[in-house]
């Protein structure tokens, strides 16, 4: 059995395992890279691997990062399933979808700079109609449910609590007589988020492959990063400006919107216009209506206390065309803008940002960590001037940063999540992270007796 890290090594995004198992291939995620633009074309091109040998797909969840190089897959020849949760079907579908349109549209913009400055055009890296043909390769399953992707392997998916749908995959291996246990940890999400449930963390495995994005320092509690958020939407609405979110359509954007909903209901903050402006947000909150089965008992009480859905309120309008969306940036009122993407890479958040970051009254509030040489990192790091979409702007607004919001796990849970199978466990690979986050990660786990610690470069391979 061999494992070959073909993305998220040495790096966070674009995650990428192929795993070898008696004479087949078994892909675990197959997401973007994010990143330089030319370098993330590269890599999110070029498989280290041909796409029609693989055998199966098991998708941890729908995040981009994880999900979004699937329609490459398939256009270079991969002919077989793709499984996921039935929550993580239903928002691929949908942000799949959603992905081929911004790949389109933003070559589209892209290339009418392009011409202006006499440069050849760009095309997208594919097309919604792949994306489509994609989709309907998705096969849903139920939490704790086994399944058999390839001989010799059983599968199961357990709560990863990230987003909705976001799963831990255990492999149950038998490969000549030998049998391995293998967790393949995905996005590790965190306790007392709101909406979904905790994650389920593994109790036995022979090897693991777990995410390490925050292996540098542990979060601050929830509640006290959802007052840090109230003082921020406070203070710009008091001065008369905009918030300005830039959030993941699937996840950060729900929890956002509940929060909202809690402090409006509660009085904490004005009660001002609040706009979700993503189509691809907007399907994902239907979506997540759908499946209230992953909702956590603390949404559910409030809900029935509040007699209102967790997702939807008085205040909050859904933004489904793109002049509604426009004309948000010719409007001077207070208010909270939502919008996609999470790193303020591509999608109407750049259109928001190019609009509002030279107003001092506005602030962009990051709420997620964030790739390195993406928009929203130079922003987080507050640097005094954003080239966007060409052009320069100065930074006038507030960038405010709520670290305590992440959907990730921070280290003191890594460090749990990683000890729990120290009684088994031969070999952990640590992916998902850069470097200073997963070193820190290992000395700590070293601490604990754990030596068979590793960090993978892009493309190694491990002999299991």
């Amino acid at each position: 059995m061999r494992i070959n890290f073909h993305g998220a090594a040495h790096t966070v995004t674009g995650s990428r395992h192929l795993l070898e198992i008696n004479g087949y291939k078994l892909l675990l995620d197959c997401g973007l890279y994010q990143g330089k633009r030319s370098l993330a074309y590269e890599r999110n091109t070029h498989f280290q691997f041909k796409p029609a040998d693989v055998n199966a797909v098991i998708l941890s969840h729908s995040h981009i990062d994880h999900s979004g190089n699937l329609p490459n897959l398939v256009k270079q020849g991969y002919e077989g399933a793709i499984y996921s949760t039935h929550a993580a079907k239903d928002i691929s579908g949908a942000m799949l979808a959603d992905s081929g349109r911004i790949q389109e549209a933003d070559a589209e913009f892209v290339n009418k700079k392009r011409a202006e400055r006499g440069e050849e055009p760009i095309e997208p890296l594919y097309t919604e109609a792949d994306a489509e043909e994609t989709v309907g390769m998705l096969t849903g399953v139920h939490y704790e449910e086994a399944f058999e992707p390839i001989p010799g392997v059983v599968a199961r998916f357990y709560e990863a609590g990230h987003i909705l749908g976001s799963a831990g995959v255990s492999l149950e291996i038998e490969e000549k007589g030998r049998k391995i246990h293998l967790w393949f940890s995905g996005d590790i999400g965190r306790y007392k988020l709101p909406l979904l449930r905790d994650p389920v963390l593994p109790s036995h495995a022979d090897y693991m492959i777990m995410e390490c994005t925050y292996g540098d320092k542990s979060h601050n509690d929830p509640e006290l990063a959802f007052n840090e958020f109230q003082a921020v939407v406070r203070k710009t609405i008091e001065r008369g400006g905009k918030v300005i979110v830039p959030a993941f359509a699937v996840g950060r954007t729900q929890e956002i919107v509940y929060h909202l909903n809690q402090m409006m209901f509660e009085g904490d903050v004005p009660r001002v216009p609040v706009y979700v402006d993503s189509p691809l947000a907007v399907k994902a909150s239907d979506i997540f209506k759908n499946h209230l089965e992953c909702f956590d008992d603390e949404t559910k009480e409030f809900v029935r206390e509040s007699r209102h859905p967790a997702l939807d309120f008085k205040m909050l309008t859904y933004i489904r065309s793109v002049d509604e969306s426009k004309a948000l940036n010719e409007r001077t009122d207070p208010m909270v803008i939502i919008s996609a993407s999470g790193m303020a890479e591509t999608g109407r958040i750049v259109h928001h940002i190019k609009n509002n970051i030279e107003n001092p009254k506005n602030t962009i509030c990051i709420v997620s960590w964030q790739a390195p040489d993406t928009l929203g990192r130079r922003l987080a790091d507050r640097e005094p001037q954003a080239r966007i979409f060409g052009d320069w702007y100065k930074r006038k607004c507030d960038v405010a940063t709520i670290g305590g919001l992440s959907g990730h796990a921070g280290q003191d849970l890594l460090v749990k999540y990683a000890t729990g199978v120290k009684g088994s466990v031969k070999d952990i690979f640590l992916v998902h992270g850069e470097e200073k986050q997963a070193m820190t990660l290992t000395g700590l786990l070293k601490e604990k007796g754990m030596d068979r610690v590793h960090y993978p470069d892009l493309h190694d391979g491990a002999e299991l």
